[in-house]
């Protein structure tokens, strides 16, 4: 049963292991949503997320014999660390296996903690399927990511904190995979407060909560195809279900591109780097009406690898008007690319990359090809520098923007 009494016991508990992760006020996103936003930044924890909170109270629950044959769990990445760090601290040996997609920086890390890692499957149930697997054949300890009694408990320790620093707090957002995070959290945000609305998050991609409610019991989706690769579950946890059913208010989903604005609003404005996962509350606040009330976004994980970064950032500029590229059509001879970089100069936009292709056309007389990818300040400064070198009569058209 997941109680207050053991609520309290994990709340104190987990502080051996955890950084403090005091709310962050966002005025940004207060303003954007007329209420009170906070961040509970857990990408802040030693092992970049919240999932060290559950693994470490789970494994102090064990027996010493339990502990003594080894730990093994599944994990698209941020539960392997935690149980691998957890592992460590209590002095057990823990194997864990990882999908073949997950980014290098979390298998990397796992490793570094001291824990074997096997790479198996395309999504977390494959990885998970071959860990049980593993577990009856050499004897293992399974630690279940998400489908866990004392898995949740550990993990509800949020809450407490939560409630502890804002009393008055309407509204919390919870990222939801498989559902140990969702599970905790609002079973004891009901306990310390009736009144708090609980709402969880899911990728639309990877609904698999938002089924299971809509069913009456978990179901398994066909696939679980998001950006969003710590939430990328098919099927939630059977025995934590009830408890979700019980105290989840309502359920969100978020489409993959509202992410990657996301992500930029948290670094801009509040230099953090926030895993895909992590950003579905804050991408999720515009379906809320939060006028006049106070609500805290919990940011689960920060594990996000540099190329996956450098992806997202591209993707986000592009989305948002502040990369473009245009086509423009020139006659061959000189000074027509002065003309051009005069024009865009004049209007402020800033040329980041530049294409001459004097074989668009074999009249070269007629025209030659430029494609230029500037930089703007958003939507209606791209269609200044549009109308811009319309006016100057270069007929732009606009292209697929790409910086690499």
């Amino acid at each position: 049963m997941l109680t207050l009494e053991k609520f309290e016991q994990a709340s104190e508990l987990v502080k051996n292991i955890t950084n403090p992760t005091k709310l962050v006020y966002s005025e940004y996103l207060s303003q954007e949503t007329g209420g009170r936003i906070y961040l509970k930044p857990e990408n802040m924890q030693y092992t970049g997320a919240y999932k060290v909170r559950g693994a470490y109270y789970k494994i102090s629950t064990m027996s010493e014999e339990e502990r003594a044959k080894g730990l093994i769990t599944a994990s698209a990445g941020n539960h392997a660390q935690g149980v691998a760090y957890a592992a460590k601290k209590f002095g057990c040996k823990a194997v864990i296996v990882m999908p073949t997609v997950t980014p290098l920086i979390k298998v990397n890390r796992t490793k570094n903690y001291g824990a074997e890692v096997i790479l198996y499957g395309d999504v977390y149930d494959d990885a998970c399927e071959y860990a049980l697997k593993l577990s009856e054949e050499k004897g293992y300890t399974f630690v279940h990511p998400f489908d866990d009694e004392d898995i949740a408990t550990g993990q509800g320790s949020i809450a407490m904190e939560i409630v502890q620093e804002l009393p008055t707090v309407d509204y919390i957002l919870v990222p939801v995979g498989g559902g140990g995070l969702i599970t905790g959290v609002a079973a004891l945000a009901k306990m310390l407060n009736p009144k708090i609305q609980v709402i969880g998050v899911e990728p639309a991609q990877a609904a698999s909560m938002t089924m299971a409610l809509a069913s009456g019991e978990p179901v398994s989706l066909d696939s679980a195809n998001t950006i969003a690769d710590g939430t990328a579950v098919k099927r939630v946890g059977e025995k934590i279900f009830p408890y979700a059913q019980e105290n989840i208010d309502r359920m969100l989903t978020v489409e993959d591109d509202e992410l990657i604005g996301a992500f930029l609003d948290l670094v801009e404005n509040h230099k953090m780097v926030v895993e895909n996962s992590g950003l579905l509350t804050v991408a999720a606040l515009k379906q809320l009406d939060l006028k006049g009330k106070k609500a805290v976004a919990v940011l689960s994980g920060g594990n996000m690898d540099v190329i996956t970064m450098s992806s997202i950032v591209q993707h986000g500029l592009i989305q948002r008007d502040r990369i473009f590229s245009v086509s423009v059509l020139l006659p061959d001879k000189p000074g027509e690319l002065v003309r051009v970089a005069a024009t865009i100069a004049d209007a402020k936009g800033n040329v980041i990359k530049l294409e001459h292709n004097q074989f668009v056309s074999t009249n070269r007389n007629a025209a030659v090809e430029l494609r230029i990818t500037m930089e703007a300040f958003g939507t209606e400064h791209k269609n200044e520098i549009m109308k811009a070198l319309e006016d100057e009569g270069f007929r732009p058209r606009e292209i697929g923007a790409k910086l690499y």
